[in-house]
């Protein structure tokens, strides 16, 4: 295996995201043959060099693994939390692999998360280049204009930086209306800083699909995807087919 930068490698062999890799190779906490790494265009070789993550040796995988979760409301996406906040990892009782949140669903919304241990996997889902929609129904305070919903399609200004196109359909009118929303591009709290933009807050949010996966678990639950849906998803995101799975 020839060289690949770091971050690569740590994300390949289900550490953590390619951010999260990062963030690991900066505060200093990687080595390579002994030596901390700290700069992020680094590169090694698994085969050949001795890469070590909190003193722990790297090693790819065995196999990979592919999960399904309901988040629940009031869970943490990360692996671990500061403030020592339950987390989806807690939910994962009984899941022997070293697997990590693919994306990320904030503290106060609800729906479907996956996890791998396939840094490819996760990086290619996440990445908005690939295109994948991701679908959520939101409960807001008030009704928006049709004004508004052509800017939500087209995309406002967050940040100093113009959101991609959304996809917005009201499902259920009323004085809290729901909404269906449909995004390729997943910034940190987008949904709710959309809305708000527009002086409506969100009352409930819920990621209901992402590309083609329903969400068909209670909250808090969780399943292994099936070889049919890993198969479907490399296929969409155009991955080489020769990981060993469960």
């Amino acid at each position: 295996m020839s060289e690949e930068r770091l971050q690569k490698i740590l994300s390949r062999a289900g550490i953590a995201s390619r951010r999260k890799a990062e963030q690991l190779i900066v505060e200093g906490r990687v080595t390579v043959n002994g030596k901390s790494v700290t700069e992020l265009g680094s590169k090694a070789d698994l085969e050949t060099d001795h890469i070590k993550v909190d003193g722990r040796l790297l090693r790819e995988p065995s196999h990979y693994v592919y999960l399904a979760l309901h988040k629940p409301k009031g869970v943490v996406t990360t692996v671990s939390d500061p403030e020592h906040r339950e987390t989806v990892m807690h939910l994962l009782r009984g899941v022997k692999e070293r697997v990590y949140p693919v994306g990320r669903l904030d503290y106060h919304s609800e729906g479907l998360l996956l996890f791998t241990n396939d840094g490819e996997f996760a990086h290619r889902i996440t990445s908005p280049s690939n295109h994948v929609i991701k679908t959520y129904v939101a409960k807001v305070t008030g009704a928006l204009t049709e004004e508004h919903e052509k800017a939500f399609r087209e995309g406002i200004s967050l940040h100093g930086r113009k959101t991609a196109p959304a996809e917005i359909k009201l499902i259920k009118p009323g004085t809290n209306p729901w909404y269906e929303v449909k995004l390729a591009e997943g910034r940190q709290n987008q949904i709710r800083v959309m809305f708000k933009h527009f002086g409506r807050l969100v009352e409930k949010l819920r990621r209901v699909k992402i590309g083609f996966l329903e969400l068909d678990l209670a909250p808090g639950r969780y399943r292994m995807l099936t070889t049919k849906e890993v198969d479907r998803f490399k296929k969409i995101l155009k991955m080489d087919d020769g990981k060993k799975h469960s």
